[in-house]
């Protein structure tokens, strides 16, 4: 029998018991994505990572069939998107309708999808985990958090958000950013997602709005090690709520300049400034895993690309969050972080 992983039993039932939970005769999809055949031109640290957390998702799901035998436990796996935010293959998008609770320990993220839209609309209660390492399980790691204490953090700044008007965000590493969360509603991603149709990121700790699409007007600088493979600080200027250019970065940064093709009106939906997020898991401390670090306490983090998925009015094939360190947050003139 394999082994491997088998330490993580604990702490995968309790994720299914306490942050899902999971009632006797319902239906559990664990679901993973694999590589292609592109992906095996990666950095192999990259593709190696990819397949652990594949192995891991299978060998979590035997586990919890054991641990849950009056469950249906099922494991699904699919060709890697590539992107986070880009729709999964239609049949996997129809086989979550299926399932009561759906896990997904992915490496790119399904969380800004219309197929993880369709499935929360339908009730299927879904843990998005993408990016998800062996060591978040460990007994002092970001998933064993007390969440009830994560809850109420993440409620409060939820409601200042709900309340907040106009948002102004600086780092002593060169960020300076305005935009408008007027009349925009604030979430908490708490890791309690027992309610019929719930969903959120596990590790979880956090709360998010969306900027006022064309508002958000200034710099972003994220730091080195802050984002994976980000070996020197990259800058984002926005204009009017959209990326116009992108400096530094290295590698990252042609990526991202790739990706957003500037010029090309067309892809005007990835340049979109779509999230402002505040971290509020104590146990979260990982800076170059986006899962982890958007969780940490006493950050936030800002997002480009799909937000309609989240209150926003944006759809987008591409989501990206980019945490920031040090953060000095004032909202309405008040400073509330920093």
């Amino acid at each position: 029998m394999n082994t491997t992983y088998d330490d993580l039993r604990p702490a995968a039932s309790n994720m299914l018991r306490a942050n899902m939970g999971v009632n006797e005769g319902e239906r559990i999809l664990f679901l993973t994505d694999v590589p292609v055949p592109q992906d095996w031109s990666l950095p192999y640290q990259q593709l190696e990572a990819m397949l652990q957390r594949a192995l891991m998702t299978k060998r979590i799901s035997e586990m919890m069939s054991e641990e849950f035998p009056h469950c249906t436990l099922d494991f699904l796996s699919f060709p890697a998107t590539g992107q986070s935010g880009k729709e999964p293959p239609e049949p996997v998008a129809e086989r979550l309708l299926s399932y009561d609770v759906v896990i997904m320990m992915t490496t790119f993220s399904l969380s800004h999808t219309n197929a993880r839209q369709q499935a929360t609309d339908k009730g299927v209660r879904i843990a998005s985990m993408p990016g998800i390492e062996s060591r978040m399980f460990a007994p002092n790691g970001p998933m064993m958090a007390d969440y009830e204490a994560v809850s109420r953090d993440s409620q409060e700044w939820a409601e200042k958000l709900t309340q907040g008007n106009e948002v102004h965000v600086t780092t002593p590493f060169g960020t300076d950013l305005r935009f408008s969360i007027k009349g925009r509603t604030g979430f908490a991603d708490d890791g309690l997602y027992q309610k019929k149709g719930s969903w959120g990121n596990l590790p979880a700790g956090e709360a998010y709005t969306t900027p006022v699409e064309g508002t958000a007007q200034g710099k972003l600088v994220v730091p080195k090690g802050w984002y994976p493979d980000l070996a020197s600080d990259m800058t984002l200027t926005f204009e009017k709520g959209y990326v116009t250019s992108i400096t530094g970065g290295g590698e990252v940064g042609k990526r991202f300049e790739k990706l957003l093709d500037f010029g090309n009106t067309a892809l005007n939906h990835r340049r979109n400034c779509a999230e402002l997020g505040i971290g509020t898991n104590p146990y979260a401390s990982r800076t170059d895993n986006i899962l982890e670090a958007e969780k940490i306490k006493g950050t936030i983090h800002i997002a480009i690309g799909d937000n309609v998925h989240m209150g926003g009015l944006t759809e987008s094939d591409l989501h990206a969050d980019f945490v920031l360190t040090a953060p000095v947050l004032h909202i309405d003139g008040q400073r509330l972080i920093g």
